[in-house]
């Protein structure tokens, strides 16, 4: 999980401060339980 989390946010983007990383972080994580929820 460690490997998706980095290669979809930080391999990825480009954050203009520190502050945007634990929103992104936040978004993708909802995304991904969101999407496993779904897909059972």
């Amino acid at each position: 999980m460690n490997r998706t989390i980095k290669e979809g946010t930080v391999k990825r983007f480009h954050y203009d401060n520190h502050d945007q990383l634990p929103t992104h972080l936040d978004d993708f994580i909802a995304a991904c339980n969101f999407a496993r929820r779904s897909s059972r």
